[in-house]
């Protein structure tokens, strides 16, 4: 089964997408299964990993209502509040939904850089773990430090890198950032998402703009800790779903037949469905 490990879906009048505003006019509506479908028909991609982009439970809920009554949805990544005093609870009743495979803090987002390294969020992972969750880490180059330090006290956690940390493509200026992927694919229990790099680089960007990173993770992670996800409907800011699909198709044309399975949905079938989740046929 072909997976795309990451898309979005939204109804405008739920009100609680507080970053959507109509200066990203191209994906200011709503976007719901029947705009997916001929894209996913398209590409061959027969299953999705439905991810959170609110930061409330009410927006979690929808979208497990919708994964629950669509075969094409295997997983959803939702949202809880981490700073609530009943976050372990919350966890809980959250997990009871088989169809959440795996929880994200929006960490890009929060003002407290280090957030990440607070102690209260530590029986919350643990809590996690137990649940067979997967934490999706939403950062940027500058948390990656503390991620390493999170990951490495939470070895039996699974955690999922969200669009490869989001490097400064549009710059160029991610020496950084090599080096810190580097260090973190270091980690047996970390994998790399490829996935929203379009919106990282240049307006007008072409493939070897993207090259760079992509290379990159493919050499600090190989092709059994990637994989791919379109980022849909964001990627329509940079060009679209069908562009960015071909551009990896052109990034990953060395690798083997058995490679591109795992990159394109053997590796989230794993990561996602093997505890949780609709099972792949």
């Amino acid at each position: 089964m072909r997976i795309d490990a990451h898309h979005h879906l939204w109804a405008l009048a739920r009100g609680d997408y507080g970053w959507l505003t109509p200066a990203l006019a191209p994906i200011y509506r709503d976007f719901d299964l029947s705009d997916f479908k001929p894209l996913l028909a398209a590409s061959r991609i027969e299953g999705t990993i439905l991810v959170q982009a609110a930061p409330t439970e009410a927006e979690t809920l929808f979208l497990l209502d919708i994964a629950e009554g669509a075969e094409l949805v295997r997983g959803v990544v939702g949202w809880t509040d981490f700073d609530a005093a009943d976050a372990a609870a919350r966890i809980e009743t959250l997990a009871a939904r088989e169809l959440l495979v795996g929880l994200r803090p929006m960490v890009q987002d929060i003002a407290d850089e280090d957030w990440l390294l607070r102690p209260a969020l530590a029986p919350l992972l643990t809590a996690m773990a137990k649940q067979r969750l997967v934490f999706d880490a939403l950062v940027l180059p500058r948390h990656l430090t503390r991620l390493i330090a999170v990951v490495d006290r939470h070895a039996d956690l699974p955690f999922v890198l969200d669009h490869c940390a989001k490097p400064y493509l549009a710059t160029g200026d991610i020496a950084q950032w090599k080096q810190h992927i580097a260090e973190l694919a270091q980690r047996s229990n970390v994998v790399c998402k490829l996935s929203g790099l379009v919106t990282e680089a240049r307006a007008d960007w072409q493939i070897a703009d993207l090259r760079p990173a992509v290379d990159h993770v493919r050499n600090c992670f190989g092709p059994q800790r990637l994989l791919w996800g379109s980022d849909w409907p964001v990627v329509d800011l940079a060009g679209g779903y069908a562009k960015w699909f071909a551009a990896t198709e052109i990034l990953l044309a060395d690798t083997t037949a058995d490679e591109k399975t795992a990159l394109f949905g053997g590796n989230a079938a794993r990561v996602y469905l093997g505890k949780r989740g609709r099972p792949a046929p």
